[in-house]
């Protein structure tokens, strides 16, 4: 088959970070930063679709497009940047949202140029139903692997497109509060079924600093560690790289028809490119890696978790 391209969109964004050791501003956020650069430690062909205000910094763009991101797709807007703050507690899982500025976001619709119309494989990070609807509808190949993440808010407010989204995809990756939101259940095998029943392939349930769990309809589940950690000095961005990890692996092999096995080598190495972005703000560990640093890791951890 033709080498495939990867096609991330979601959301944009200048984040605010503060922890209970250290805060640092005007950083590179939003989903789909994360994940196309993620996605390009694994494969040379990444497009990234969304939309930006006047405001953003020029220096994420070209630290983007030094990691081989192409930003055909990404709008330019005289309004200002979608921008989140926020702040961690001290477990790092617990974390208080200060202020949103959706800006740009506001009435946004996703427009897919020509050029990379026709890549297949599809990641919607996370952005509203809405957005990734119109995005599926803007690629136009007709071979094609679908990978969705969402999160709780769009259960709230966009449930039925949300249900929509999940009747177009092949994987869906969410964290295991929203699993249980979205299945209602509390138990996570039982909410990984009733997911698959809802139209994806397979689910990933993510489980933070224990792993995610990967179910199949025919009844398979595998449950990938996480990398241990010694200090996390910030988690954002790290379920998006996960996501991009994830997303670049697959790519890089001569299919579309994912196995199962596939799918357990590509939550390794999504594991592996989010336990680096949890060691600095922003993007800033995980741009200064390289394909050997994640390698090594990789290998390590399979050293540690085998039996």
């Amino acid at each position: 088959m033709k080498k495939k391209s990867v096609i991330v969109g979601g959301t944009i964004a200048i984040d605010n970070v503060k922890t209970p050791s250290a805060e640092a501003s005007n950083l590179l956020g939003g989903s789909a930063s994360y994940a196309s650069l993620a996605t390009s430690f694994y494969h040379d062909s990444v497009n990234l679709v969304g939309i930006i205000g006047h405001d953003y910094p020029q220096e994420h763009l070209d630290m983007l497009s030094s990691h081989g991101v192409n930003l055909t797709g990404v709008e330019r807007s005289e309004s200002a940047s979608f921008t989140w703050s926020g702040e961690y507690m001290e477990n790092m899982n617990d974390r208080e949202t200060h202020a949103v500025a959706l800006n740009v976001l506001e009435g946004w619709e996703v427009k897919v140029p020509q050029e990379i119309s026709d890549s297949q494989l599809i990641v919607l990070a996370n952005m509203s139903p809405e957005n990734q609807l119109q995005m599926l509808a803007g690629c136009t190949s007709d071979a094609r692997y679908v990978i969705a993440d969402t999160m709780d808010l769009w259960m709230a407010i966009a449930n039925e497109k949300l249900h929509e989204v999940l009747q177009k995809i092949d994987l869906l990756v969410l964290n295991e509060s929203e699993a249980r939101e979205l299945a209602k259940t509390s138990n996570l095998v039982l909410a990984g079924e009733r997911l698959l029943e809802k139209g994806p392939a397979h689910v990933i349930i993510k489980l933070g600093e224990f792993g995610a769990m990967l179910f199949a309809k025919d009844g398979d589940v595998f449950r990938c560690p996480a990398w241990p950690l010694k200090e996390v000095t910030d988690p954002t961005g790290a379920g998006d790289s996960f996501l991009g990890g994830m997303a670049g692996y697959l790519a890089s092999l001569d299919t579309l028809g994912f196995s199962f096995e596939h799918l357990r080598q590509a939550m390794v190495r999504g594991t592996v490119a989010a336990s680096f972005t949890c060691e600095a703000f922003s993007t800033q560990k995980l741009q200064s890696m390289t394909r050997a640093d994640l390698d090594a890791r990789m290998a390590k951890l399979k050293e540690i978790s085998s039996w």
